[in-house]
């Protein structure tokens, strides 16, 4: 069994699993590690091994803490991963997009794949056919448009996500819906029409916790999965130590 643990700003996420499924998943703050890993170590005794992915600021204590019950990898730049990296920054490349692209490559090794993670970030990265990583793009999620337009005008108001009622807003709060939700719709479905174009059978992944809320109003074909960077961590582990 392995126990994955992915670090965000403020949100942990934890999950275990025994083989390739997922046996447990939970959310939970930063706050609540500890108690929460102690209860899954008396759950679940033969977990060997973790990895951690931490984007936010894991504390010592909470590393020092993982490393008493179980053997742990931490994810960075340097660890080895199953695919060629064409990066030229490679050392700048999210550990969360590593994860991504490794469960591409678990998932759909040698094909033309496209994942999109939609969160604080939209992020797009693309693996070909001969599993080497070309890179992508980085865009600003649903959430942070929201607050942009917010922070950084002097009258416009702070809005729930929600998706338009008209393509054309009446309103000044309809029209930052229509803005915000087309805007990213269209700038999802102009990139996989762009990547559609140069890579034949394009395999397109949506992934991230706007993905569902998106995958409903997406005119493309597309694989959504709420545990794929889950399954990349845990693919990296297996490929790390077995």
């Amino acid at each position: 069994m392995n126990l994955i643990i992915d670090v965000g700003n403020s949100i942990v996420k934890l999950a275990v699993f025994k083989q390739e499924k997922i046996i447990l998943k939970n959310k939970i703050s930063l706050q609540d590690l500890q108690n929460k890993i102690y209860d899954i170590t008396k759950e679940f005794k033969n977990i060997e091994k973790a990895i951690i992915s931490s984007v936010g600021n894991l504390k010592k204590n909470d590393l020092s803490f993982i490393k008493k019950h179980f053997k742990i990898l931490v994810l960075d730049a340097s660890i080895k991963v199953p695919f060629q990296n064409l990066y030229k920054s490679p050392k700048t490349l999210g550990v969360d997009r590593i994860a991504l692209v490794s469960a591409s490559v678990k998932n759909y090794y040698k094909q033309n794949v496209l994942i999109i993670d939609a969160g604080t970030c939209i992020t797009y990265d693309f693996i070909n056919n001969e599993n080497k990583y070309i890179g992508g793009a980085i865009s600003p999620g649903i959430r942070t448009r929201y607050q942009s337009l917010n922070n950084l005008t002097a009258n416009l108001p702070l809005l729930e996500t929600k998706t338009p009622h008209n393509f054309i807003g009446n309103s000044t709060t309809e029209s930052i819906h229509s803005g915000i939700i087309n805007g990213i719709l269209n700038e999802i479905e102009g990139t996989i029409s762009e990547y559609d174009k140069n890579y034949k059978d394009l395999t397109v992944i949506l992934t991230g916790g706007d993905a569902d809320f998106l995958s409903k109003q997406l005119k493309s074909s597309i694989f959504a999965n709420s545990n794929f960077l889950l399954e990349g961590l845990n693919y990296i582990l297996e490929f790390n130590t077995n």
